[in-house]
């Protein structure tokens, strides 16, 4: 790897360690569907969006709801302190295609329709709002 790769790369992990994030990587539901329950709550703040998630009724919910509560726990983890209601806010939210698993299912006359069982990868960064501004 030459020196500009190297130094570029130093910084981006650099910039990294400060970051909270956590990963939720092959869960079987649909992008379009997580991605409906990721829009409820991108930008909102923590504790707000825990409690939009908690109530509801999408199945996604209950996943995403999990993973900001592993991701405040990174955040309490890196900064050695309690999260307090109003510090963090979900910075970015994004959800990605991973690998889809394809299936046939018998048709008539023969035939086979295709099946397409998706999945995807969710990245949730929270991030305190006095960093925000």
């Amino acid at each position: 790897m030459g020196v500009r790769k190297r130094t570029s790369a130093d910084s981006r992990k650099e910039a990294q360690k400060s970051v909270a994030f956590a990963k939720l990587i092959n869960v079987p539901t649909s992008p379009r569907k997580m991605r409906l329950v990721a829009d409820m709550v991108r930008g909102k703040e923590a504790f707000r969006a825990l409690g939009i998630l908690k109530f509801s009724n999408k199945e996604a919910a209950a996943r995403l709801e999990k993973l900001l509560r592993s991701a405040i726990a990174n955040w309490e983890q890196k900064n050695d302190k309690k999260a307090e209601s109003g510090e963090l806010y979900i910075s970015t939210i994004y959800v990605n295609c991973a690998p889809m698993l394809k299936r046939l299912r018998p048709a008539p006359q023969g035939r086979g329709y295709r099946i397409r069982k998706r999945s995807n990868h969710v990245t949730l960064i929270v991030d305190t709002i006095d960093n925000a501004k």
